[in-house]
């Protein structure tokens, strides 16, 4: 996340306001984890799987150390890896691709769609090749995918769908929440999330109870569940600790009514930003959670400059695609991805959270007003830029 003109008079984000609401609570959970000393495994964690679980709508969950474990872990459990390719959108933060990675499988990135720069399920389509052993559909920005369109795209190819709802918490599409529409889901709890805990946490949901125990055995050092002696396979260690599951709980019960103060900030802008800040489409069968109001703008940086010089935080999520970051990078050229490519040059991120104020959102505006007042009127994206539809890669 990128911040600046600190300190700053609307924050891109103010963390101390959210915790104080829920401060005698998590006060409450400290002490009581404190005086039963079960810092690992305590039976906090085992609560928070079961409400998480219910709230997701999966009944299922498996909490674990953080959101980049949890993607690595369902795909671990799926049995995914070396000779496998994993079809990913190339708009999303570098942890999709590196779980990609890190159980052997390669990324393929794909584009997005112009309104709203999710995974565009035409691309997914055409992607699609011999090697293809799933589909991550990242729920960005707090928007939860086309969820039907990339089933109906995994289940005639006989591919998982798998869900990063990092940025989702709580958001609906069509009804259904974030993380129970895939075979599985990962969910990160880093502070900064619409569920953040007070350090590193994640989650796996999922209705698949033999892929959960599998989850739950990898991520315990491959042991048995029924002798902690026995190791069946080679784990490793990610659990959620005791004590975020404990801090993680009260803000569970406010999740929906935080999450609805969100939309309310992003209906604030909708209403006062200037033409020339366009934010993101949202689908009509969504109900989204805004983790991020994202607009595209023109001459970004002088308008992040503007906004820095008078105390407004702001960031740019993400500023290079995946498929453009050396790390990912194969052979000598990157396939060719115009919607993200041409996004990313314009996106920024205004600030957003449960607390924050009318007058806050107001002056965001007025600063924009002010900073994008001579800049062009925004192109139409949706006509101008389409995403290209390229021919399954073929076995090597």
């Amino acid at each position: 996340m990128t911040t600046v003109g600190l300190p700053t008079a609307v924050p891109f984000l103010d963390l101390t306001a959210e915790h104080e609401r829920v401060r005698p609570e998590l006060d409450a959970a400290w002490t009581a984890v404190l005086a039963h000393g079960r810092f690992v495994g305590g039976p906090e964690v085992a609560a928070f799987e079961q409400e998480f679980g219910a709230f997701v709508g999966t009944g299922g969950c498996v909490g674990v150390g953080n959101g980049t474990d949890a993607l690595e872990l369902i795909l671990a459990a799926l049995g995914i890896g070396r000779g496998c390719e994993v079809i990913v959108p190339t708009n999303t933060f570098v942890a999709t691709a590196e779980a990609v990675r890190a159980v052997g499988a390669t990324p393929r990135f794909v584009d997005v769609r112009p309104g709203d720069l999710l995974v565009d399920p035409a691309a997914v389509a055409a992607a699609v090749g011999p090697r293809t052993a799933a589909v991550v559909a990242v729920h960005l920005f707090g928007q939860v995918a086309d969820m039907p369109a990339l089933a109906a795209v995994a289940d005639r190819h006989g591919l998982a769908l798998v869900e990063d709802a990092a940025q989702a918490h709580g958001a609906r599409r069509d009804g259904v929440r974030a993380g129970a529409a895939g075979v599985a889901a990962a969910f990160s709890f880093y502070p900064g999330k619409n569920l953040g805990a007070l350090g590193d946490g994640g989650a796996v949901t999922s209705r698949d109870a033999d892929l959960l125990a599998r989850v739950r055995r990898l991520a315990d050092h491959g042991r048995d569940p029924h002798d902690r002696h026995l190791h069946r396979t080679s784990g490793r260690n990610s659990r959620l600790d005791t004590l975020q599951a404990a801090a993680l709980r009260p803000r569970l019960r406010r999740l929906d009514v935080d999450n609805e103060a969100r939309r309310q900030v992003v209906a604030r802008y909708a209403e006062r930003l200037p033409a020339r800040c366009r934010l993101l489409d949202v689908d009509p069968r969504s109900e989204p959670v805004h983790h991020l109001a994202v607009v595209r703008v023109d001459r970004r940086d002088e308008v992040g400059a503007a906004l820095g010089a008078a105390g407004i935080g702001w960031g740019v999520h993400y500023p290079v695609p995946c498929h453009r970051q050396p790390a990912f990078r194969t052979g000598h050229h990157a396939p060719v991805l115009p919607v993200a490519e041409a996004a990313a040059r314009r996106i920024l991120s205004l600030p957003c959270f449960p607390a924050m104020t009318p007058a806050q959102v107001d002056r965001v505006a007025d600063v924009l007003a002010g900073a994008t007042r001579d800049t062009d009127p925004p192109p139409d994206d949706g006509a101008a830029i389409r995403p290209v539809v390229t021919a399954p890669r073929s076995t090597p």
